[in-house]
C-alpha cells in the first residue's frame, strides 16, 4: 500500500480533537484515492501512527470513534477493517463526523430525557429481579449521601443509569452511557443541583422504582416526567 498521500502531514502539536480530524481525514483520503477500499483492513497501529505523524494512543482514539459510528469494525484476531458499505457513503459519512460540533448542553439534556422516558417505559415491562434490586441499590446510595447534605451527582446519573440498563435496550443503554458523562461535568461545573430539594428527589425516585417494581407502565413514565418537570422546563426556554 502506497502512503506517499499522508507523508506531507503537519507533525506539530495538536489537540486531541485537531488529532482525531486530522487522522480521519487521512483515512478518508485514502479511502477517496482507493488506497483502503470497503472491506480492507487498516495497517497496524503502529505503522499507521507513524505515517499519519500522531501517537499511537491519538489514533487508537479516533479508530474508536469511527467504529462507534460504524464506519470501521474490529474483528477478533483479524485487525479493523474498513465497513463494507460503499466508497460513496463513508466518504461522505466521514465528512458528516468532521463537521459535527459538540453538542451544546441543552442538546444533550433534551436527548436524555427523550432516552430516558423509553427506556423506563421499557424497564416496566422487561426488568428482571435483579435489575429492579440494582435500581434501589443506586436509590439508596444516593439517598444515603443526599440526606446529608452531600453532592450525590454522580449518584443519582449512576441511579438514571440503571434504569436504562433496566430497558434491555443496547442501543439505549450505550446512547446514556455516551451523554451521561457530559452531564455529569455540567452539573458539577455549574452547580445545577439544589440540595434543598434532595427529600423531594428523593420520592421522585422511590416513586419511579415503585412503579417499575410494580410493572405499571403508565405510572413508571408518568414519575419520570413529575421528575424532570425542571429539565422540561429548561429545555422550553
Amino acid at each position: 500500500m502506497n502512503f506517499n498521500i499522508i507523508d506531507d502531514i503537519d507533525k506539530s502539536n495538536t489537540s486531541k480533537t485537531n488529532a482525531e480530524e486530522i487522522i480521519i481525514s487521512k483515512i478518508r483520503e485514502l479511502i477517496v484515492s482507493k488506497q483502503l477500499e470497503p472491506g480492507d483492513r487498516l495497517p497496524a497501529e503502529r505503522d499507521l501512527a507513524k505515517k499519519f505523524g500522531v501517537s499511537r494512543n491519538q489514533l487508537r482514539q479516533a479508530i474508536q470513534k469511527l467504529e462507534f459510528y460504524g464506519l470501521v469494525k474490529k474483528y477478533p484476531q483479524s485487525g479493523t477493517r474498513v465497513s463494507n458499505i460503499g466508497v460513496t457513503a463513508l466518504k461522505g459519512m466521514m465528512s458528516d463526523i468532521l463537521e459535527l460540533q459538540k453538542p451544546d448542553f441543552k442538546s444533550l439534556v433534551e436527548t436524555r430525557i427523550i432516552l430516558e422516558t423509553n427506556a423506563v417505559r421499557l424497564a416496566a415491562t422487561r426488568r428482571t429481579e435483579d435489575q429492579i434490586r440494582q435500581i434501589e441499590e443506586a436509590h439508596e446510595a444516593y439517598s444515603n449521601k443526599a440526606i446529608q447534605g452531600l453532592e450525590a451527582v454522580e449518584e443519582d446519573l449512576m441511579f438514571h443509569l440503571k434504569l436504562a440498563e433496566a430497558s434491555n435496550n443496547s442501543v439505549i443503554n450505550s446512547l446514556m452511557l455516551v451523554i451521561t458523562p457530559e452531564i455529569i461535568t455540567h452539573f458539577v461545573k455549574n452547580k445545577v443541583c439544589n440540595k434543598e430539594e434532595n427529600y423531594l428527589l428523593i420520592k421522585e425516585h422511590q416513586a419511579i422504582v415503585d412503579a417499575i417494581r410494580e410493572k405499571d407502565v403508565d405510572k413508571a413514565v408518568a414519575n419520570l416526567n413529575d421528575h424532570f418537570k425542571e429539565l422540561h422546563r429548561y429545555c422550553s426556554e
